[in-house]
């Protein structure tokens, strides 16, 4: 069984949109669903199909979470140090051309958001950056060619 690194945090989370999903989100799209039948005409019921569609994503996910949280393997990051970007670790980079500084968390890929400036450890960026250290210039391929960044810091909290 292939485990998925995630951080505590991570799972937390993912357990809870398990626990809502399993609790609230199908029994309430099984209620619309019955609704929508109480209609009539199942052929032409726009509710109908909007409630079996959501059915579907949601049992969906629901057999993704089930598949995923066994297989994963928290990693405590607040235990970890170091100047070397692993797992965890809190990045900040700058593109040698255009000069533009940012900071992204590596986290588990079922918990990354591009939001929260937290990338998957499988990401093209995080995969180049891993066991590199401060002052490394590393290159990092990118849609519209390779690009240099210089990591100016590695944190772990």
């Amino acid at each position: 069984m292939q485990k998925f690194p995630i951080t505590a945090e991570g799972l937390a989370r993912l357990e809870d949109e398990l626990r809502v999903l399993r609790a609230e989100e199908r029994p309430a799209v099984i209620r619309a669903i019955a609704e929508a039948r109480a209609h009539g005409d199942l052929s032409e019921n726009a509710e109908y199909h909007a409630a079996r569609e959501r059915q579907s994503f949601i049992e969906g996910r629901i057999a993704e979470l089930e598949s995923v949280i066994p297989s994963s393997e928290v990693i405590d990051v607040a235990k970890m140090a170091g100047d070397q970007v692993r797992f965890g670790a809190t990045v900040t980079i700058v593109d040698e051309e255009s000069e533009d500084e940012k900071t992204y968390r590596i986290i588990g890929a079922y918990e990354a958001d591009m939001k929260k400036n937290s990338i998957s450890i499988s990401s093209p960026l995080a995969r180049a950056l891993l066991g590199k250290g401060v002052g490394d210039t590393v290159e990092v391929p990118a849609p519209g060619g390779a690009r240099s960044v210089e990591i100016t810091k590695v944190a772990y909290n």
